[in-house]
């Protein structure tokens, strides 16, 4: 078996894998929890989370130009911060996008089929998706454009909407409100107790919370770096790739969060489960609602898919490294994929289906992630000028990003993720020291 991967990815490939990382289910259900917390100072925290994710960004883009390689941030660690860094980058990746993977099928299945199939359903698009990688990543480029370019249109719907049916009047109202007479922070209006607002924290910290959900909405660019053996003249095509991928989504989010905010107002945006379907339903569109169902659906499909791919490349990437066991590095001969590697992935992201819920998975995704693109950040500061094609403020920036909104996680989602971090460490001291479990 070959430990080599073949080369078949254009720019507007990598452009769309990006895109349908990103563009997930996140844009579909960010903005309600975000919106609970600090009102409309969500739009507050849209920004600070895309200020962090372009910093993560640009770090992620000059490494992969240096390293157009398999596995992201695990080599880029290595190469840059030495072998425990890029073992500390890679297995957050696996751990958190694993998590990841099995809420885009858990959010899936609940805007696809009645709450009765939501897990079988879930387990079985899990399986389709991790089929369609093992054929090829040619394929799965294909479909993800298949997904993502109606999404993009339905998101499109949404904001229209807004512009034509909307009463924008509401935004500058929510934010005066949230502000207050004499800089006071708070949610405006009245929120319903249904909702769940966490009214107690205030000020700063609430839009940093904020940020911190809204930051998971960006965090696929990092599918890109990890198709760095796939991509064609990846020194070029993987940096711009993740700029115009970022672009696009943070045109997208930021017009989907005031098109939102414009059509329900903070409370009313914090109150509801479906936030895009009433957005359009309260625009006057509500014929639009059961096609941005379908654009939730299809968008969790995408995000998966991309997600799959990353996993298994990562995991391809550390085990020809040593870092796994070398049986997850073969390369399947006539599809040129991972294959070991990607159908232990989506064995774990099955058992994650059936025993666990959306809530832990998702908190436990944003420590992995966090702590991946901190790594990065450390790895882009620690580039030789020649490559730096950016100061190195903005990966301090990035780093220090990172690590303020680690502090806005569940402290139960810290220390699981800190327990299978530090497993992670002493397995593989186990391992390096015990040949035959190579």
């Amino acid at each position: 078996m070959s430990s080599r991967l073949e080369r078949r990815l254009g720019l507007g490939d990598a452009v769309f894998i990006g895109l349908g990382s990103m563009i997930g289910a996140g844009v579909f259900a960010a903005f309600q929890p975000a919106a609970q917390i600090a009102g409309a100072g969500m739009l507050v925290g849209l920004v600070v989370a895309a200020i962090v994710a372009f910093c993560n960004a640009s770090s992620s883009a000059q490494l992969a130009a240096q390293y157009p390689s398999a596995g992201g941030s695990y080599v880029y660690g290595r190469e840059e911060l030495g072998p425990r860094w890029g073992f500390a980058a890679g297995w957050s990746f696996l751990i958190g996008k694993t998590a990841s993977s099995a809420a885009m099928a858990m959010v899936f299945a609940a805007y696809a089929v009645p709450s009765e199939w939501a897990r079988p359903v879930a387990v079985a698009v899990v399986v389709v998706l991790v089929t369609v990688n093992l054929f090829g990543i040619t394929r799965t480029a294909l479909l993800t454009k298949v997904i993502v370019i109606p999404v993009l249109a339905l998101l499109a719907v949404v904001i229209a909407s807004g512009v034509i049916g909307g009463s924008w009047a509401i935004v500058p109202e929510s934010l005066q409100s949230w502000f207050g007479g004499g800089g006071e922070w708070r949610l405006s209006g009245t929120v319903p107790a249904h909702a769940e607002v966490e009214s107690a924290i205030g000020g700063p910290l609430a839009v940093l919370q904020s940020a911190g959900l809204l930051f998971f909405a960006f965090a696929g660019y990092a599918r890109i770096a990890t198709l760095g053996e796939e991509v064609r003249d990846p020194a070029k095509n993987i940096p711009r790739a993740i700029g115009i991928a970022f672009a696009v989504v943070v045109v997208v989010y930021a017009a989907v969060g005031v098109t939102a905010l414009g059509a329900l107002g903070a409370s009313g945006l914090a109150a509801t489960d479906n936030p895009l379907v009433d957005v359009v339903t309260t625009n006057g569109w509500a014929w639009a609602a059961p096609l941005v169902r379908i654009g939730a659906a299809l968008a969790s499909l995408g995000a998966l898919l991309a997600l799959i791919a990353g996993l298994g490349r990562t995991a391809f990437a550390m085990a020809r490294e040593g870092d796994l066991p070398r049986w997850f590095s073969a390369v399947h001969a006539r599809y040129k994929t991972p294959y070991r590697a990607e159908l232990v992935v989506g064995a774990v992201v099955v058992v994650l289906v059936l025993v666990a819920d959306l809530r832990g998975v998702i908190g436990f995704s944003s420590f992995g992630v966090l702590l991946y693109y901190f790594v990065a950040n450390l790895a882009a500061f620690r580039q030789a000028r020649a490559f730096r094609r950016y100061p190195r403020a903005v990966s301090v920036l990035g780093a220090l990003g990172c690590a303020v909104l680690v502090i806005t996680l569940p402290l139960p989602a810290v220390v699981t993720g800190a327990l299978v971090v530090i497993a992670g460490f002493v397995l593989r001291e186990v391992r390096t020291r015990t040949p035959r479990l190579n």
